[in-house]
């Protein structure tokens, strides 16, 4: 009897051991796929942690206060949970209705598909629509089925979004006017000498640019898609390319940017930035631009600055993000557009801490930013109101 107990007692543990290594192995194998790409264990792109008592009428715009002393040209990027990829607030309604309005002037401004870029449009639709929306804002966005043909609800806008949108331009579309989000997708079409991937824009719907032509970027790579921005080949385009083509499945970062502009436009495609020559090779420009081969220069300038007028005038932040589609391994690069009047900035208690960035533009690691976000026409004006 002692001997069989003794033997028993060994298998048993034994199938112990054997379960643990099981497990080990299970765990392991998920986390590897195929692209070198992280999967968890929990589906990270279904289990989407759910708002379930959002009130988006009264969540207030975030304050994203992006600015510092000395403006330092870098990534400054941040670990995002994937369930917080889309900001809501009380200006949802107000914003989807602008959204629609520039989609219908702007149309081939707004939204453009590529063909290379069209299953992970598709892909990126279904999962918004089908997952995402529906699980994180389940008082906004709800999944009907008792017409037999599946929908979204937009519990705001009562309009029904398709399950299966007719094409990939439908679902940039119906994207556009349903999330207060501008989406950008990139593929790895080119390579560099090395055998690194390049990303290009391949796809978008945006209805807020600032001071960019996504239709203008459209098929071309990171490095021409920034290429009117100071010191971005000097000090950011490799170590983004390295990042693009690096960032894993199921992982989702986040930045801040800010800038003031003249007006409180949110479709701006011209007239935020200013390009000069420096780090370039050549002169680039835009409608609200100057000359910047003129004599006449400096007298613009001042002519521009007279034209400033501090109740136009906003702060415009962006809240941008970046992740990967599990499917298609396409990268989806999202900004979320903010914008505060200089009172409510004075309000906030931060007038005197955004007067410092404004002089810090020209005292980081790139001086010719001060002129790029134009702080040569408002930098003055906007400083002296926010100290007093």
């Amino acid at each position: 009897m002692f001997f069989w107990a003794i033997l028993a007692a060994l298998l048993a543990g034994l199938a112990v051991l054997v379960w643990r290594a099981a497990q080990t192995w299970r765990r392991e194998s998920l986390l590897l796929s195929d692209s070198g790409s992280v999967t968890r264990e929990k589906d990270v792109y279904s289990d989407i942690e759910p708002l379930n008592e959002f009130e988006w009428r009264r969540t207030p715009p975030a304050q994203l206060w992006a600015f510092k002393p000395k403006y330092h040209l870098t990534m400054g990027l941040e670990t995002l949970p994937l369930s917080d990829l889309v900001a809501v607030d009380r200006t949802y309604y107000e914003r989807v209705k602008i959204r629609r309005e520039i989609m219908d002037q702007h149309p081939a401004e707004t939204k453009q598909c590529n063909k290379p870029a069209e299953a992970a449009v598709l892909e990126l639709y279904s999962w918004m629509v089908t997952t995402y929306l529906p699980r994180r804002f389940p008082t906004m966005y709800s999944i009907k089925t008792n017409d037999q043909t599946p929908r979204l609800l937009n519990l705001v806008t009562q309009k029904h979004l398709p399950l299966h949108p007719a094409s990939p331009m439908a679902a940039l579309d119906i994207l556009g006017e349903n999330v207060d989000t501008d989406f950008l997708v990139l593929l790895p079409s080119s390579t560099s000498p090395d055998g690194s991937p390049i990303y290009h824009l391949e796809a978008f719907i945006t209805c807020f640019p600032t001071g960019f032509s996504p239709r203008e970027k459209c098929g071309k790579p990171l490095a021409s898609i920034h290429g009117p921005v100071p010191g971005y080949h000097s000090k950011l385009e490799k170590s983004m390319d390295r990042f693009f083509a690096k960032l894993e499945c199921g992982r989702a970062v986040k930045r801040s940017n800010w800038s003031v502009t003249t007006n409180d436009l949110l479709y701006a495609e011209t007239g935020n930035h200013l390009y000069s020559n420096d780090d370039q090779g050549t002169t680039m420009g835009n409608a609200k631009t100057l000359d910047l081969e003129s004599p006449n220069l400096q007298a613009d300038i001042e002519r521009q600055k007279q034209e400033v007028v501090i109740e136009d005038c906003r702060l415009r932040c962006e809240r941008q993000t970046l992740h990967r589609l599990e499917k298609t391994k396409a990268l989806v690069f999202a900004f979320k557009t903010y914008q505060y009047k200089l009172s409510e900035v004075k309000e906030a208690g931060v007038g005197p801490e955004l007067a410092a960035a404004i002089d810090g533009l020209a005292g980081g690691n790139v001086p010719a930013m001060a002129f790029y976000k134009r702080g040569v026409v408002w930098g003055d004006k906007v400083k002296e109101y926010l100290m007093s």
